[in-house]
């Protein structure tokens, strides 16, 4: 009999005040939908080492004529991105896309080791990216906020607010790649950052990097963690005085 009320006991006090783990304050049924905005919430603006350049030339590949660089250079508005490409093969293939890549590309040359976008607010490729709302597009979609590839050759320069210069942060890219595709996904080449200053040197921690940033594991916070534990304070009591 006192087990039974021991246990019906703790089942009440859990229940009352066992309530769901908080993550960074917010219930965890309360997240954003994935896909449009991260997991982790929108993108916000990046800082930047100003001056800095990270460059990705694409490689002299027998597999594909496509040729040229993708260049993002930090300054004080965002990621000056300069794109100067050419060489692509049947606009049937396109239009075609190109993304920062969250891994650098091996020595192999291997560009389906580069694994997915950079995403560091865990958005998802679904559904693809609303260039009116860049903040909730992955950081790494650089075709899907500011155009795909429609034309050969293809010369384009904007801002970019998300990407950073900056390293140890998740949307820093000197360490990463950048990947082109068919507009079904098909990987057609890639090539590696490698940053430098106009002097030509070359800051720590970029450029051929495996070493990436990956978003913090999410804490569990909050007061219903406190309560479980003064639950279980409480049942340690209740059955001591049972044994007694």
């Amino acid at each position: 009999m006192l087990t039974s009320i021991a246990f019906a006991a703790l089942s009440s006090l859990v229940l009352v005040n066992g309530q769901a783990p908080l993550i960074n304050g917010s219930l965890t049924g309360t997240n954003p939908v994935p896909g449009t905005t991260g997991k982790l919430g929108d993108a916000q603006p990046a800082p930047q080492v100003n001056g800095l350049t990270c460059l990705a030339t694409l490689p002299n590949r027998n597999t594909t004529d496509i040729r040229g660089y993708v260049q993002g250079t930090g300054t004080a508005s965002g990621t000056n991105w300069t794109i100067s490409l050419s060489g692509f093969p049947s606009q049937n293939l396109g239009p075609f896309l190109y993304h920062i890549h969250d891994q650098p590309v091996p020595a192999n040359g291997n560009c389906t080791a580069t694994l997915a976008h950079l995403d560091p607010t865990q958005r998802g490729e679904i559904p693809p990216c609303d260039p009116t709302a860049p903040q909730t597009c992955q950081v790494g979609d650089l075709a899907g906020k500011h155009g795909n590839i429609t034309t050969s050759p293809f010369n384009q320069n904007y801002i970019d607010k998300y990407t950073s210069t900056q390293s140890g942060l998740g949307a820093f890219f000197g360490n990463r790649s950048i990947v082109v595709h068919t507009s079904n996904t098909t990987r057609l080449t890639c090539a590696n950052f490698v940053c430098s200053f106009p002097n030509g040197t070359t800051p720590s921690g970029s450029g051929n990097s495996s070493t990436t940033t990956k978003p913090a594991t999410p804490t569990f916070t909050g007061g219903a963690s406190a309560k479980v534990l003064s639950a279980g304070a409480a049942i340690c009591g209740l059955f001591a005085a049972f044994m007694l």
